[in-house]
């Protein structure tokens, strides 16, 4: 019995790149969601070295949501329906790879990029949040990633780190109870923009998020928890090619490409922390 078509949003519409080259594109990538901002000076590096490569249609939904299209075949965007099997996918949950890997749709993965946690604050700090313990306190209203957003374990680990169970329970009970703890849906849309109307003090966010906010304008800074508390060795971002991959070879391609020292130079730039450093 084959699976029920996942629903893709009406409001992720910008998630989909390139639809027009559904049908016939040389390559399909279903990326890892918060790589958004890299994708489109990636792929024009990528053609450079690759230029029959012509046609790409790209995702950057959530990975959750990419892997329940490639389990059921497609998915649903509106009044149509997006029958692909992509070539290549990326997530930050090594659970996804190892379920694609028992199901025989892919053979290997590897770990290509990493990435951490920081604050989010308005410009100023007008809140004064030095530290992840100031989240607890009652006048700080947080934009917090909910329980289905790949994040969110990452910012409990850094809670539970900073300040035990009791912070934990604090920012994702108690402090939601209160109305000051206001969980995002797509925390990199709605927590920048929370912060722009001064309806929240802060938000725990990837590094690359602010770097993203800053160059779109939006008056945000970044308070750093310290390499001890922001994840960094624990973010890992998986790519596969799949077994059933329509374009093989450019897959190859790709996955050659986002090991090179230009790839990861680019990811670099825009906050990532590279797996594959370039070499001295």
């Amino acid at each position: 019995m084959s699976l029920k078509l996942p629903e893709i949003p009406v409001t992720r519409r910008d998630d989909l790149h390139n639809l027009e080259y559904v049908d016939s594109a040389d390559l399909i990538l279903f990326m890892a969601g918060n790589q958004f901002m890299v994708m489109e000076e990636l792929l024009a590096a990528f053609q450079r070295a690759y230029p029959e490569v012509k046609r790409i249609f790209y995702e950057t939904l959530p990975p959750g949501l990419e892997l329940q299209q490639i389990l059921a075949g497609g998915a649903r965007f509106g009044g149509m329906e997006i029958r692909v099997t992509p070539d290549v996918y990326t997530a930050v949950s090594e659970t996804a790879m190892q379920e694609l890997a028992q199901k025989g749709l892919v053979n290997e993965y590897f770990v290509y990029l990493h990435n951490r946690i920081v604050l989010m604050v308005p410009q100023g700090n007008p809140a004064g949040i030095r530290r992840v313990t100031d989240l607890a306190r009652d006048e700080v209203k947080i934009s917090q990633p909910g329980p289905l957003e790949d994040i969110t374990r990452h910012i409990v680990a850094m809670y539970r780190k900073a300040g035990g169970e009791k912070l934990v329970h604090r920012v994702m009970e108690e402090k939601r109870a209160e109305g000051t703890t206001i969980f995002t849906l797509v925390h990199h849309r709605e927590t920048p923009l929370r912060i722009r109307k001064g309806t929240v003090d802060v938000g725990p966010v990837w590094a690359t998020e602010v770097i993203h906010a800053q160059r779109e304008g939006i008056p945000v800074e970044t308070v750093d928890p310290g390499a001890e508390l922001d994840q960094r060795d624990e973010v890992n971002y998986y790519v596969a090619a799949l077994t059933n991959a329509p374009h093989p070879e450019n897959a190859r391609k790709f996955l050659s490409f986002i090991r090179s020292p230009e790839a990861q130079g680019i990811y670099a730039r825009y906050g990532f922390l590279p797996h594959f450093p370039a070499p001295q």
